[in-house]
């Protein structure tokens, strides 16, 4: 595999992980910070926006998997895959850690 089939692979890990806390947030109807509240981030979004925002992240991040030939046959590209889904998880939890506090 090229490099280029490893950097998609760590985005999709990234982009996947972004998927979940959006996702679980907007199906349990509660609001969530998007990209799209004010202030972008800190504020609160719906939960409808947070459902939207969350197929988005998922949709790219399959895109991503596909192009970045993520498989369990590449135990370095499940690897990198992961690294990606922990980087945006730790950020996400640093982040988000006072999304009440707005």
């Amino acid at each position: 595999m090229q490099w280029y089939h490893y950097f998609a692979g760590f985005w999709a890990g990234s982009f996947f992980g972004n998927f979940i806390p959006h996702f679980v947030k907007g199906i349990s109807g509660d609001a969530f910070p998007t990209p799209f509240a004010k202030p972008p981030g800190k504020g609160l979004s719906s939960p409808i926006v947070n459902v939207c925002w969350a197929l988005f992240n998922l949709v790219i991040a399959y895109i991503l998997f596909k192009r970045g030939k993520v498989s369990t046959e590449d135990n370095l590209s499940i690897f990198i895959f992961f690294v990606g889904f922990v980087c945006i998880s730790i950020m996400g939890a640093m982040n988000f850690v006072n999304k009440d506090k707005v």
